[in-house]
């Protein structure tokens, strides 16, 4: 659990390193139709921090409860990801993430194997939605760098 904690707590640093020395040209590049640019997989990132957080706290202070997933597409369409600013959801993920290191330091046995209740996917413990969450990060981070290749075959130019 503690290794799973300390990835959990890289994942902004992680996520920084990734775009750092990129232009806004090439965080904004989409890599074709209907594929997410940089810029929006950031704001998803986030979104989906916030949303995985609450989730996350619900287990540990409610019985079983039931947990809920968001159309993330929709999420990115219909909130014009485009028009939000990064740097602010840059800055949001990084608060989300440190205001639950507190909590995760300090779990017990009992809550790390509490349960929350998908209806549509069954039961996860808590220690799953965390180690979730610390995949998430590292699928979010393996799309950037395909799409960071993609624009380098692209000759796009900066």
């Amino acid at each position: 659990m503690k290794m799973l904690i300390e990835e959990y707590s890289r994942g902004y640093n992680m996520l920084w390193e990734s775009i750092k020395g990129l232009s806004e040209e090439e965080i904004r590049f989409k890599p074709g139709k209907n594929k997410w640019s940089i810029h929006q997989i950031i704001i998803h990132i986030t979104d989906s921090e916030l949303v995985a957080t609450h989730r996350l706290k619900k287990v540990l202070a409610e019985a079983e409860p039931i947990l809920t997933s968001p159309d993330q597409d929709a999420w990115a369409n219909s909130l014009d990801y485009e028009q939000l600013d990064r740097e602010q959801y840059l800055l949001l993920f990084k608060i989300l993430r440190s205001s639950m290191l507190p909590i995760l330091r300090n779990l017990t046995t009992e809550q790390i194997e509490r349960v929350g209740v998908y209806a549509d996917a069954g039961r996860f413990t808590f220690k799953e939605l965390l180690e979730f969450r610390v995949q998430h990060i590292r699928g979010h981070l393996d799309q950037i760098e395909r799409v960071k290749k993609l624009l380098r075959r692209s000759n796009y130019k900066k």
